[in-house]
C-alpha cells in the first residue's frame, strides 16, 4: 500500500465541489497544477503571437522556461519538506501541459501532435494523483503522481520520443496523416475515462499496487464501471498507452507498446485474481463468470 499523506483521510463531503471535496495535498496540487500552467500560457501567448520573443523555433521556449524557474523559486521560498514534494510535482505538470498547448498553437504543423501527444501525458500523470486524493486520499504519497512507476516505463517514453524525432526527421511526411492521429487521441481520451471511472467507483478499494493481505474496507465492487469488466483501471491504460504511440504515429512502437502492455496486464490480472480469489472466495467466482477482464484475450485466473 502506498504511504499516507497523513492529512484527512475521510471520504469526501458527498455533493462537495471537488476543491472542497479533496484533501489538504489534493488542494494543494491542484493550486500549483492551474496556477503554474495559467502563469505560463498568460503572458507566452502573446508574446510569441505578436512576435515579441525571436522567432525561432526553439527560442520561443525561453519565455515559458523562465516563468517556470520564477514559479519554482517561489514554491521552493514558501513550502517546505512534503508540502515542497507534492507542489512542484503538480507545478512541473501544470508547465508541461502549457508548453504543450504552446507547441499545440505556435510549433511547425509536424510537431503539433507531440504536443497533443505532451498534454495527455501530463493529464494523466495529474489526474492519477488528483483522483487518488479524492477518491482514496488514505492512500494518497508522491508515488500518486507515477512519475517514477518504474525504469521499463521511462525507457518506453524515452523509446516513443526519440522514434518520433527520428522518422520526423528522416520522413517528415509520414508524420502528416493527422486523419490516422486523431484516432489516437479518441483512445486516449477513452483510456483516461473508463480509468479514472474506475479508480472513482472503487474508492478506498483502489490502490496502485496489488494487494497480497485484505483490509478491513476492501469491498468486492461489482457496480458502476465494473458491472462491465472486472478490471477497468487496467482496460483504460492498455487502450491510452496504445493512443498515445497513435497520435505521434510511431509504428514501431505501437506494436511494442501493444506487445509489452498486454504481457505486463496478461501477468498483472493473474496475480491480482488470485489474490481475489483468496479474498472473496465464491463471490468473485460468480463475478467472473458474470463479467470478462475486458481486456482482449486475457481472462485472468480462474478455477476450472
Amino acid at each position: 500500500m502506498c504511504a499516507n499523506s497523513g492529512r484527512n483521510p475521510g471520504p469526501p463531503p458527498s455533493g462537495s465541489p471537488l476543491c472542497f471535496a479533496l484533501c489538504y495535498d489534493g488542494r494543494l496540487s491542484l493550486f500549483c497544477f492551474l496556477i503554474t500552467a495559467g502563469l505560463v500560457l498568460i503572458p507566452s501567448v502573446p508574446q510569441i503571437h505578436y512576435g515579441i520573443v525571436p522567432q525561432v523555433w526553439g527560442a520561443v521556449l525561453w519565455g515559458p522556461v523562465l516563468y517556470y524557474a520564477l514559479i519554482n523559486m517561489i514554491i521552493r521560498f514558501v513550502l517546505r519538506n512534503h508540502d515542497y514534494q507534492v507542489a512542484i510535482r503538480a507545478s512541473f505538470l501544470g508547465f508541461a501541459v502549457a508548453v504543450s498547448v504552446l507547441v499545440i498553437s505556435f510549433a511547425p504543423i509536424e510537431w503539433q501532435q507531440f504536443g497533443v501527444y505532451g498534454c495527455f501525458m501530463s493529464v494523466f500523470h495529474y489526474s492519477e494523483f488528483l483522483v487518488i486524493a479524492y477518491a482514496n486520499p488514505r492512500t494518497l504519497s508522491l508515488d500518486s503522481f507515477m512519475l517514477n512507476h518504474s525504469v521499463h516505463y521511462g525507457l518506453a517514453a524515452a523509446a516513443s520520443w526519440i522514434e518520433f524525432s527520428l522518422e520526423l526527421y528522416f520522413l517528415p511526411e509520414f508524420k502528416r496523416f493527422s486523419y490516422i492521429w486523431l484516432l489516437g487521441i479518441g483512445m486516449c481520451f477513452f483510456g483516461e475515462l473508463v480509468r479514472k471511472a474506475a479508480i472513482i467507483t472503487a474508492g478506498r478499494s483502489f490502490t496502485h499496487l496489488v494487494q497480497d493481505e485484505k483490509h478491513s474496507d476492501h469491498k468486492l465492487i461489482t457496480h458502476g464501471i465494473y458491472a462491465y469488466c472486472r478490471h477497468p483501471s487496467y482496460v483504460g491504460w492498455f487502450w491510452w498507452s496504445i493512443g498515445t504511440q497513435i497520435i505521434l504515429l510511431n509504428p514501431i512502437c505501437i506494436g511494442l507498446y501493444t506487445l509489452v502492455s498486454w504481457l505486463f496486464f496478461h501477468d498483472r490480472v493473474y496475480v491480482e485474481e488470485y489474490s481475489l480469489l483468496n479474498f472473496f472466495q465464491s463471490d468473485y467466482v460468480r463475478y467472473q463468470k458474470r463479467v470478462p477482464t475486458g481486456l482482449p484475450f486475457i481472462r485472468g485466473y480462474l478455477i476450472e
